[in-house]
């Protein structure tokens, strides 16, 4: 059987079980990671994932313009799971960078694609050559933009690197359940500069 079968395979079998398919991921015997940045509902694949490796290395790509809400959610959630938390920042400060450049450029701005690149990609470029993963486990929903509706829960990029999505299919309610039925907490005052509309790819997905 190919691996493209395999995958196929997995998708079809595993596909709409969170539980099951992080289990599998994580059981792979590879060097995984998760993602976050601890948007509305992120707290259910944190709590997915270190339910089975309460160690798995939890990678925050912090731009630097989080409200504080979102900063304060952070770290409730990283002490309530004991995450493994490992922080990526762009290279220069937000201060630096506003001084010499101004506010966040407009979606419509040319200046935007290197602001995202700035404070989003390079800094997760840097942490998957740096951390050198076999596994990447993320958050994404297909209900989130259009692109995501069309991705697969286990897929792998042009680099090799198998990516996982376990709560692909899950809808809002579905995730709203799970922070009950686990008494999660759950921050909905966010907003990423990068995308700014809610329906709005960054690059990053497209990109890895």
């Amino acid at each position: 059987m190919t691996l493209e079968l395999d995958l196929d395979t997995i998708n079809r079998d595993l596909g709409h079980d969170p539980k099951a398919l992080t289990e599998w991921a994580l059981g792979l015997g590879k060097h995984a990671i998760c993602t976050t940045n601890f948007r509305p509902f992120e707290a259910v694949i944190l709590h997915l994932v270190t339910q089975v490796q309460p160690d798995i290395p939890v990678v925050w790509m912090d731009n630097g313009y989080n409200t504080p809400a979102t900063y304060q959610f952070a770290d409730e959630i990283a002490k309530r799971l004991n995450l493994n938390l490992i922080t990526y920042l762009p290279r220069r400060s937000r201060a630096h960078r506003e001084a010499v450049e101004g506010l966040v450029p407009d979606i419509e701005d040319p200046r935007h694609t290197a602001f995202t690149q700035e404070v989003k990609l390079e800094p997760f470029e840097r942490a998957l050559r740096e951390m050198q993963p076999d596994v990447w486990i993320t958050a994404l929903r297909a209900e989130d933009t259009p692109e995501r509706s069309r991705m697969q829960p286990v897929s792998r990029n042009a680099d090799g690197l198998l990516k996982v999505a376990p709560v692909l299919h899950w809808t809002a309610r579905e995730m709203y359940q799970y922070l009950q039925a686990h008494d999660l907490p759950n921050n909905f005052d966010y907003f990423d500069p990068t995308k700014v509309e809610d329906k709005r790819e960054c690059g990053l997905h497209l990109q890895h």
